[in-house]
């Protein structure tokens, strides 16, 4: 950990990986970070001890840029990049359907470039960050944006082509569980419970579905028919997602999702 990193544009995801890997080890005087407001660039700098820094200067400073602005912003920040980015840096990209390509036309020939989609669990260390080698890109700098990932959760290394089923399916997913749970709130406030209390049991039963998912090592069908007994209150619910297309609504949902990363990687919208 002994490379310059840059976070540029650090909004809530850059500064929770900002954070991340300071708490996993990374010396605030191997981090740079740059911000579109003077006064976010002083509080990084004094939450954190980091140096905040322009966009030109991290360019010529850091081993490794790591860019966080949203997607619609991503051109205008190459464009002030590409004079001052040599072609041995590593060019990490954040952005929801931007594909590498993209970076290496606007970039030095040969600049190595790496795509990462990752989600808004960093914020509690719990991000899934899935991670892709552009053209360029060595085993080296897909490891070293592990590193710097981790720090927020966990990696996966998947092809850059299948980015955009990541992104349906994990970039956004989060928002699906938020969705259901507000909705199961709903069913419980009709079922007579105050909010606050059906809030709590469906926030809680997310976590324990959750944690059991991940440790038991089990197929969810088969955790599903554990809590399922015949003829009893699970298999009526079930009844009635299924009649109500609640499966096939999903999977639809996810490949829409799915879609419109395309749309972004194309340029068409």
């Amino acid at each position: 950990m002994t490379q310059k990193v840059a976070v540029l544009g650090t909004g809530k995801i850059g500064e929770a990986l900002l954070s991340g890997m300071i708490r996993g080890g990374w010396a605030p005087s191997d981090l740079l970070v740059t911000a579109r407001r003077p006064e976010r660039a002083a509080q990084l700098h004094e939450r954190y001890g980091v140096e905040a820094v322009s966009n030109a200067e991290a360019a010529k400073s850091a081993d490794t840029l790591i860019l966080t602005v949203k997607p619609q912003d991503m051109g205008t920040l190459l464009t002030e990049l590409a004079p001052h980015v040599p072609a041995d840096r590593l060019v990490i990209s954040g952005a929801a359907g931007i594909p590498t390509s993209y970076f290496e036309e606007r970039l030095a020939a040969g600049t190595p470039v790496v795509r990462v989609m990752t989600n808004t669990p960093a914020l509690v260390d719990e991000a899934m960050s899935v991670i892709s080698a552009g053209t360029h890109a060595t085993a080296a700098h897909l490891t070293r944006a592990e590193e710097i990932f981790s720090g927020v959760g966990k990696t996966l290394r998947v092809p850059e082509s299948q980015q955009d089923a990541c992104t349906a399916l994990s970039g956004s997913g989060p928002a699906y569980f938020f969705f259901l749970v507000e909705a199961m709130t709903d069913a419980g406030i009709l079922l007579g419970l105050p909010r606050d209390k059906a809030h709590d049991l469906i926030v809680q039963a997310a976590i324990g579905a959750a944690v059991m998912l991940r440790d038991s090592g089990e197929h969810p069908v088969t955790l599903r028919e554990n809590v399922t007994s015949p003829a009893g209150t699970t298999i009526n619910a079930i009844r009635e997602l299924e009649n109500h297309g609640v499966r096939a609504a999903l999977i639809a949902a996810l490949e829409a999702a799915r879609d419109r990363s395309r749309e972004l990687a194309s340029g068409s919208g």
